[in-house]
């Protein structure tokens, strides 16, 4: 069994899955952020949501999805998936991921572009760190693709007013 091949309607359909595993997180009052694990037959096998009000910390949806996928799948078997990401990696997620033994990341809107919509609010301190460069790092290869003009506004639209609403306080982490 191989990676699924790619094709630019499934990434946009797996990333638009992804974007509403964001909403559904903003709907509890999480930070908007969403990912969905695509096996090589292009089954959708899990979800992973940002659960930082739930967690009190950074709990990023990227690695919440990693750490139960690293649990519950083989290695090999993950090595032939793709994590479908609303917004880039952050390094920590990178990370997370490259660990998890994922192939390959595709996400929808850069996290500078994320920076410039969360204008650097303190439960959200972007690092200027492209999750390529992270993944260059390592002794095995990532495929990384992204990000997707054609829904950098359904993405943005997700994160449109909550961060506005979220107060200044101290990061909880």
């Amino acid at each position: 069994m191989s990676k699924p091949p790619v094709d630019r309607t499934s990434d946009l359909e797996c990333l638009r899955a992804a974007v509403a595993v964001a909403a559904r997180a903003k709907s509890k009052d999480n930070h908007p952020f969403g990912a969905v694990l695509v096996d090589a037959s292009g089954k959708v096998v899990a979800e992973g949501e940002n659960t930082f009000a739930t967690d009190g910390g950074p709990g990023h949806a990227e690695t919440n999805l990693a750490r139960f996928a690293a649990r519950t799948f083989p290695a090999d078997y993950l090595a032939k998936c793709v994590l479908y990401t609303s917004v880039e990696p952050c390094c920590m997620c990178a990370g997370s991921i490259y660990w998890a033994n994922i192939g390959a990341v595709v996400f929808g809107m850069t996290e500078r572009r994320l920076l410039e919509i969360t204008s650097g609010h303190n439960e959200n301190l972007t690092l200027n760190l492209p999750c390529s460069v992270v993944f260059a790092a390592g002794q095995r290869k990532v495929e990384v693709r992204g990000p997707f003009a054609e829904l950098a506004e359904e993405i943005a639209e997700v994160h449109r007013g909550f961060w506005k609403t979220r107060s200044t306080r101290q990061p909880r982490f």
